[in-house]
C-alpha cells in the first residue's frame, strides 16, 4: 500500500445486517448479554480511506466497498433491535448503525473489546460523518 492510499482508520469488526439481527432468537439475544459477539456473524478489518469503507470479508463474496455516496445515514444509538440490555450501560456499547445502498442498514462494532463490552463506535461514527462530509 502506497502513502497515498494509507487508510485514515483501521479496526477489526464483528457486523450484521438488520434482517440477520431481526431473525436472532431469543436465546441468542439472553446469550448476548455476556458476549454482544454472538449477534454478529460477519467479521473482518475495517478500512477507511479517503474515498472509501472496506469491510473486509463481509461475505461470502468478499469484501463491502462503500463509497461515500452509498452510505446513506450514520447512528451511534441503541434501537429496539439492540437496546441497551444488549449493549449495557455504557455509552460505549452503543452500535454503529450504517445505512447503505449495497447492503441495506447494517450494524457493527468497532474494535469490540468483549470483556468490558466496549467499542470504538464513538469515534467511528464521528470518523466515518466527517468523511461523508469532506466527500460532499
Amino acid at each position: 500500500m502506497d502513502e497515498i492510499d494509507a487508510p485514515l482508520a483501521q479496526a477489526p469488526y464483528i457486523g450484521c445486517t438488520t434482517e440477520e439481527l431481526r431473525a436472532r432468537r431469543k436465546g441468542d439475544r439472553i446469550a448476548a448479554g455476556v458476549d454482544q459477539s454472538v449477534l454478529f456473524p460477519r467479521r473482518g478489518e475495517a478500512t477507511l480511506h479517503d474515498d472509501r469503507l472496506v469491510l473486509g470479508a463481509w461475505g461470502d463474496d468478499g469484501d463491502l466497498v462503500l463509497r461515500p455516496g452509498e452510505v446513506t445515514s450514520v447512528a451511534n444509538e441503541y434501537t429496539k433491535l439492540y437496546g441497551r440490555f444488549i449493549g449495557g450501560l455504557l455509552n460505549a456499547g452503543k452500535p454503529l448503525i450504517l445505512g447503505t445502498v449495497p447492503a441495506g442498514e447494517i450494524y457493527l462494532m468497532i474494535d469490540h473489546r468483549t470483556f468490558m463490552e466496549t467499542t470504538d463506535n464513538r469515534r467511528w461514527a464521528g470518523l466515518v460523518r466527517t468523511w461523508l462530509s469532506s466527500a460532499a
